[in-house]
């Protein structure tokens, strides 16, 4: 039988966050992720961005010059990271902190597909204008 409780995720050996490349640095023991600040604030855990159902979530755009003021622990199972945007309420927690290290290609490739569907840009200084003919 198998159980429907998932097996806790063990957090990384180290957490660096590199302020100047506008990331944060995870080391496993099986290798070194690196994931930018933008890739964090539109994959946020929190109701704001996922929403409380399973089609409220939201597409945030414009968030290429994020970066990351600092992050805190969470109890002994997650991060909290506050961004210079103000956004704060994501609790990552190391699962989900993980599955974005090891599924970030793919999830990078959908999020700039949606953007590119919904005529939205990454940089909030920038718009995307269509030509009526």
């Amino acid at each position: 039988m198998k159980s429907s409780v998932k097996k806790q995720q063990k957090p990384p050996q180290k957490i660096r966050l590199d302020k100047a490349a506008r990331q944060l640095v995870l080391q496993y023991p099986d290798g070194e992720f690196s994931l930018p600040a933008e890739y964090l604030r539109v994959y946020s855990p929190s109701a704001e961005v996922r929403g409380h159902g399973a089609s409220d979530g939201i597409l945030v755009t414009g968030k290429i010059h994020v970066g990351i003021e600092k992050v805190a622990a969470a109890g002994r199972y997650a991060l909290q990271i506050f961004f210079d945007d103000g956004h704060d309420s994501g609790i990552y927690t190391w699962a989900y902190l993980r599955e974005l290290c090891e599924e970030q290609a793919s999830k990078w490739q959908a999020y700039l597909a949606q953007l590119e569907s919904a005529g939205q840009g990454r940089d909030p200084d920038e718009s995307a204008v269509k030509f009526i003919q």
